[in-house]
């Protein structure tokens, strides 16, 4: 039985281990592995990165064992650019390309106008932040009232928002692997924004999208799994 490992890349603020629960309900030849990012999570001592590139070569290096098996690439919000960014880098360091990329919440990443804008180029205050936290209706009022708890969150999410509004679109060879979008109908990012991920590779191209906001993959995290396993299927019994 082929073995596939789906490396899991999180959203903005997030530990990597937001993914862990998925362990328990993918099915035992899709092996859930959340990379978890610098500062935060088991790597809360190291030095938070806001240069989008220099992480994504430094992520690449650290998983070339998972990526030496068959594997797949989810990323949501920031991690959907995360996860593009290492479908480019991994095989530059001799892996094979992914089976496939799930690209989730985010506008492709030519299409970012009116998306991040310029708000996300400059550091953001600690009011600004809690401000989109409330917006994204991700974060429980009583977390975000919590002082010791925004004291460890803010900086990390500040830190995210720099690796976003620098981000810097470069021109390279398409990718070859399926490119799955998952969106919600109510989040940011708008039609035409998802469906520009189409041109980042010459596989197949879908776009599923959810009811709710721009944490629809935990709304609706049953059907968000099944479009997983029923995506990675086919790919893995030819891999």
């Amino acid at each position: 039985m082929t073995t596939v490992n789906l490396l899991c890349l999180p959203y903005s603020g997030a530990s990597a281990m937001v993914y862990s629960r998925w362990r328990r309900k993918l099915p035992a030849w899709l092996q859930v592995r959340p990379v978890e990012l610098p500062g935060r999570g088991a790597r809360l001592g190291e030095p938070l990165h806001t240069d989008m590139q220099g992480l994504a070569r430094q992520l690449a290096a650290e998983q070339r064992l998972a990526a030496s098996a068959p594997y797949a690439l989810l990323g949501h919000s920031l991690g959907a650019l995360l996860a593009f960014e290492l479908a480019h880098e991994l095989p530059g360091l001799g892996c094979t390309p992914p089976l496939a990329l799930f690209a989730c919440g985010t506008a492709a990443p030519t299409r970012r106008e009116d998306y991040d804008g310029n708000n996300w180029r400059e550091p953001k205050t600690d009011p600004e932040l809690l401000d989109e936290l409330r917006t994204l209706q991700g974060t429980p009022e009583e977390v975000l009232a919590n002082p010791e708890l925004m004291s460890l969150t803010l900086p990390i999410l500040r830190a995210d928002f720099l690796l976003c509004g620098t981000y810097a679109y470069r021109q390279r060879p398409v990718l070859q692997c399926p490119l799955h979008v998952l969106g919600g109908d109510s989040d940011r990012a708008s039609d035409e924004q998802l469906d520009a991920w189409r041109l980042e590779t010459r596989g197949a191209f879908s776009r599923q999208m959810f009811s709710g906001g721009h944490f629809f993959i935990h709304e609706h995290e049953e059907r968000v799994l099944a479009a997983l396993t029923s995506a990675l299927e086919p790919l893995r019994q030819s891999a």
